[in-house]
């Protein structure tokens, strides 16, 4: 997993879900403070990162075309997606 989340916006070819679901995960790991699940929270950080994760897909879909594509964020793509 990348250490800083990746800007997925523009890239070609576009982000695939396992990109904004591993976003999603890091973005809640990040506000959360945790880093490894437990069972007593598993199922609030399952359905905070599949919210996270519709969200982002939504908001992708919604955002016109970048004029210019993403500088370096594409190091996860280039190492592959981890996480």
């Amino acid at each position: 997993m990348c250490r800083n989340i990746t800007t997925l916006r523009g890239l070609e070819p576009a982000a695939t879900p396992e990109e904004i679901e591993a976003a999603a995960r890091q973005y809640v790991r990040k506000v959360s403070g945790v880093t490894r699940t437990s069972a007593a929270n598993d199922a609030a950080f399952d359905d905070a990162v599949a919210a996270v994760a519709t969200a982002t897909a939504r908001l992708l879909d919604r955002l016109p075309p970048r004029r210019q594509p993403p500088g370096s964020s594409t190091a996860c793509r280039r190492a592959g997606s981890r996480r």
